[in-house]
């Protein structure tokens, strides 16, 4: 029976698939703590934007924005060919696994260093590690919860919104379904994030909060719209992997209209 479940193309796509979900997830929520100028990437002047009274607005994101457009496109992956129920469980594993690393991040940041460690630093430029690990990996708790927030109501909408649009369009125009899903599921992800670590943890101004979601929201629109061929390239690897008429199934059973193409497991007995 293990046999047949390791050998199992479907089950060792969604195996791998969840693994990098989670994976990204959580080096995005990692890496988020730095900051870094998207003009100054490219080379370009900042854009100098003014929004809602807010000026001088520039594409400074965190760099956990580079990682979030493809847990998008693996949640429309696993969407099309698992459904919305494997969408939502591997949300939730995300969510559990990354609060499990933040718990573990607060216990290594509260647990004692010998001398020795905290100044072995200083010939790099670093004169206190300790002070260095806890700014790295010591995010505030309102920004911790206002991520950890954003990343799951964003997830149920786009599966959602996912959904109803392929009801609608059946096996036509995944970009539409993909793009149009992901469109709508990151404007909530911006606001919620910025609403609770910085409106709720920061008493930011309304203003202020909505300027700088349509600043991200503007960087993730165009990442999504770019990303879309993805989509297509992922679709069609995974349809070889697994066969045209085995994909076709996945799909069918992923809207509730057959039965699942996985492999038949035999009981004991």
């Amino acid at each position: 029976m293990i046999k047949n479940i390791l050998n199992d193309r479907p089950t060792k796509v969604f195996t791998f698939i969840v693994a990098f979900f989670v994976a990204n997830a959580l080096i995005a929520e990692c890496i988020g703590g730095k900051i870094f100028s998207l003009e100054g990437v490219l080379g370009i002047d900042p854009v100098n934007f003014s929004l809602f009274g807010e000026n001088n607005l520039s594409f400074t994101l965190t760099c956990g924005v580079i990682l979030w457009p493809i847990e998008f496109v693996m949640t429309d992956i696993v969407n099309e060919y698992y459904g919305p129920k494997a969408v939502r469980r591997i949300s939730y594993i995300a969510i559990g696994l990354i609060s499990y690393a933040f718990i573990m991040f607060y216990l290594a940041i509260h647990a004692t260093p010998p001398e020795w460690w905290v100044a072995s630093g200083t010939e790099k430029g670093i004169p206190n590690m300790q002070s260095a690990f806890n700014g790295i990996f010591g995010q505030g708790m309102w920004i911790i919860i206002g991520s950890l927030m954003a990343f799951l109501v964003s997830q149920l909408i786009d599966v959602t919104v996912f959904h109803k649009i392929k009801s609608i369009t059946g096996e036509k125009w995944i970009w539409l379904r993909a793009t149009g899903s992901t469109l709508i599921s990151q404007l909530v992800d911006s606001f919620v994030v910025l609403f609770i670590a910085f409106k709720l943890g920061n008493n930011w101004s309304w203003q202020k909060v909505l300027a700088i979601c349509l600043m991200n929201y503007m960087y993730k629109f165009t990442m999504a719209i770019i990303l879309t061929p993805l989509i297509y390239f992922i679709e069609k690897r995974i349809e070889n992997y697994v066969g045209h008429d085995v994909a076709k199934k996945m799909k069918k059973a992923a809207m509730g209209k057959e039965e699942d193409p996985f492999i038949n497991i035999p009981t004991a007995g």
